[in-house]
């Protein structure tokens, strides 16, 4: 007899039985380790190899040694990046069109890969290797994201063995949204002592890799390390921000000239390539306000000391590899996800939650903050002019299918088969070709079934061809590129570009498509659309084919109206209209929190606490820079609306009553406005009038009984622990949200009209 798959034979004794043990299965002798640094919303300048003059010398250092790419190309957006960057297919394909908060009902925006297409994780951890990843996750549907799960589309589920960093797509780099493997943590410092998010991913990169070189020292590794930088928050350590003051004072237009011109002079843009013009919306830097220049500069000062702090711990992660004698056979990729980002406006914003809830920055109130830019107590991205310094020399910026949205930088640094170093590359290339590029030089193939599920083909071409110094100069092995993001299209062949941008809510064939000879027009500046009409008609029809081949139909420009529809499903933990938690609850994300924003809603708490032992927080859901605390102080109820770090506070005059009560807060919405009432044992107790409502609470979600991290109000210091019991917590929100109220409508306007620019 023999058990299911055994190969040995199994007797009634062990002399009648021979032993069998399943043959491993083990990497290609000689396979590198694999290392992807993935950067966020870094444009094609900004890193010092690509022209800029913030200082990047560590991942220079990786470029002199190792290969840059100038024709390398992403999705436009994050969660689309990541998903191809995982498979090797196209975004559309593999259900992620936009967000992985948002599931539209269509199969292309499902916010979640699909199992049809494998994961480089899943696939090399199949044939031997360790799987770590660290930072940044963003391509599991958000509303899975609790301690509920479900788990299948989390690191873990998806091919990794040990996971450390964030699943949002943003986070505070001083008081994060943790997650090791599958369940919530604390971080392990406060910003107090010190603590940064860039610092603690890669020290825990470094940790994984050393418990296995130790234990399993032949076993090759994977690691997938993404950095929150430079996504806003803009946040560094304040020597590094204060290391670029006066750096930048000449503006955004000279800054843009100098840029341009060392990227000629290091080889990166041909000699012929034009300064596309100033993109809409881009004032000439001469014509700002000195509170304007002001701001803008202490901004880009943030973001430039941000991405010079990222480069540091870059640099301390590949001397790790070298000490540890791992770094000659490491296939190491430093990319980015997108270009830079247009989520700043055109003057910048001191808290990224107005961007998403069409808010204008008000520059007084910004100017007056203007010392805490760059700290925990802001959450900052810079204006228009300075992203698209950060894309020099192109046009517009993420979420476009311009060069500014999607060409982006690519390092290939591997000692033990790169022989040109310091070589640029020129050929046409894509995020998708990432896996197919891994899995040629482990010398892999692409699994066709992977757990019994049949897998799309890859749609990626492998670029290892480019790395030897013979083949610097052969042509593409690439043969076409289309790229969709909220309506912008493009489509890329043999050196042409056709491209178009979409205004928000307008008719697509009313779209204007611009034609561009990309091997000639480096930055997308002389449009032949009216000169050669039969070829801009050859490539739109070629968009229209590989749009029906890899999902991208429909045509679909809704972006933040998504984050309100919930996909029916008698799991999700959204869009309920009564919640009961019964604490200890675990730490949840905000699309797994109740939809507060946008409507009225009541919290009732079941406490129970003694004179001198009560307080602390019994709800909070936000951080320092928008969000709502429910707590009990000096005895007392009192209730929090932050609006962007406006503190609206309600206090019950009387102290709660002892023993074991019901407390909780009355939300009322009234149009553009709000009333919050305090409720005790059934009785209002005072309230106040707020003269703002949130439509997205905070991307930090919701924790019971305390306060970790950045607390919501400035009346407590985190964490405050309820030091009562808390029975029972309930939410009603009777009503759901109302977009066709004047704020919503204004807010999805002042979006749209930040994405027109």
């Amino acid at each position: 007899m023999s058990g299911d798959g055994f190969g040995g034979v199994i007797g009634r004794t062990v002399k009648e039985s021979t032993p069998w043990w399943p043959t491993p299965s083990v990497p290609p002798e000689g396979s590198p380790n694999v290392v992807v640094i993935l950067l966020d919303d870094t444009g094609f300048a900004q890193l010092g190899c690509y022209g800029s003059t913030i200082d990047t010398p560590n991942t220079d250092r990786l470029a002199a040694g190792g290969l840059r790419y100038s024709n390398f190309h992403t999705t436009a957006l994050c969660s689309p990046t990541r998903a191809s960057l995982l498979t090797g297919r196209n975004h559309h394909s593999v259900g992620m069109r936009a967000l992985s908060n948002w599931s539209s009902g269509f199969p292309n925006c499902t916010g979640d890969i699909t199992p049809k297409a494998a994961t480089l994780a899943e696939i090399l951890r199949d044939h031997g290797y360790s799987t770590f990843a660290t930072g940044k996750w963003h391509v599991a549907p958000m509303d899975q994201t609790s301690g509920a799960g479900p788990f299948h589309s989390w690191p873990l589920g998806r091919g990794f063995d040990r996971y450390y960093g964030f699943l949002q797509g943003e986070t505070s780099q001083y008081a994060p949204e943790l997650y090791c493997d599958n369940h919530p943590i604390d971080q392990p410092r406060t910003v107090d002592d010190g603590y940064h998010l860039s610092e603690d991913i890669v020290d825990q990169s470094m940790q994984m890799i050393r418990d296995q070189k130790s234990l399993v020292p032949e076993k090759p590794f994977f690691l997938y390390l993404c950095f929150g930088a430079t996504h806003a928050p803009h946040q560094a350590p304040p020597e590094y921000v204060e290391k670029y003051r006066g750096r930048f004072d000449d503006g955004w237009d000279r800054t843009r000239e100098l840029w341009f011109a060392r990227q000629k002079e290091a080889g990166i843009v041909p000699e012929s390539a034009e300064l596309s013009p100033r993109n809409p919306g881009v004032e000439p830097w001469a014509e700002l306000s000195p509170d304007e220049q002001r701001l803008a500069l202490r901004l880009q000062e943030a973001f430039a000391g941000f991405l010079d702090h990222t480069d540091h711990q870059i640099g301390r992660l590949v001397e790790f590899l070298r000490d540890i004698e791992e770094l000659d056979n490491t296939l190491l990729l430093v990319l980015s996800d997108n270009g830079a980002s247009q989520e700043g406006g055109p003057i910048g914003v001191l808290d990224t939650m107005k961007w998403f809830n069409g808010v204008p920055e008000s520059l007084n109130r910004a100017v007056a903050r203007i010392d805490e830019v760059g700290g925990p107590s802001t959450s900052t991205n810079y204006p228009w002019g300075w992203a698209q310094a950060g894309n020099t020399p192109l046009k517009r910026y993420k979420q476009n299918t311009h060069g500014g949205g999607v060409r982006d930088p690519l390092i290939v640094h591997w000692p033990a088969r790169i022989d040109d170093a310091g070589g640029v590359r020129h050929q046409f290339h894509h995020v998708v070709d990432v896996v197919p590029t891994v899995l040629e030089a482990v010398g892999l193939a692409a699994p066709q079934h992977h757990a019994g599920v049949e897998q799309l083909a890859i749609h990626g071409t492998s670029l290892a061809y480019s790395f030897a110094r013979e083949r610097a100069t052969e042509p593409t092995r690439k043969q076409v590129q289309y790229f969709e993001m909220f309506g912008h299209r493009g489509i890329w062949a043999a050196g042409w570009k056709a491209v178009s941008y979409h205004p928000k809510g307008g008719d697509f064939d009313d779209d204007v498509w611009e034609l561009y000879h990309l091997d000639e027009d480096f930055s997308e500046v002389n449009d032949l659309a009216q000169a050669m009409p039969e070829k801009l008609e050859e490539m739109v029809a070629l968009w229209w084919a590989e749009a029906e081949r890899y999902d991208v139909l429909p045509l679909d420009d809704r972006s933040g109206e998504l984050f309100g529809v919930v996909p029916p499903s008698a799991q999700s933990p959204r869009d309920r209209p009564h919640y009961v938690y019964l604490p200890p609850v675990s730490h949840v994300t905000a699309d797994a929190a109740p939809a507060l924003g946008s409507r009225s809603f009541t919290i009732a708490a079941d406490i129970e606490w003694l004179a001198g032992g009560g307080d602390g927080v019994i709800v909070a859901y936000g951080d320092a820079t928008s969000g709502i605390s429910l707590y009990m102080k000096d005895g007392h109820l009192v209730f929090d609306y932050n609006l962007y770090a406006e503190h609206h506070r309600a206090c019950s005059p009387a102290a709660v009553p002892t023993g074991r009560v019901e407390v909780g807060v009355r939300f009322i919405r009234d149009g553009e406005r709000a009333r919050a009432e305090l409720v005790v044992a059934g009785e209002d107790v005072g309230g106040i009038d707020i003269p703002g409502v949130l439509r997205l609470i905070s991307s930090r979600g919701m924790d019971v009984g305390r306060d970790p991290g950045l607390a919501v109000t400035d009346d407590y210091r985190s964490p405050f622990p309820f030091s009562g019991v808390i029975h029972r917590l309930v939410f009603d929100l009777p009503q759901p949200p109302r977009p066709s109220e004047p704020r919503e409508a204004a807010a999805v306007e002042a979006r749209a009209a930040m994405g027109r620019q």
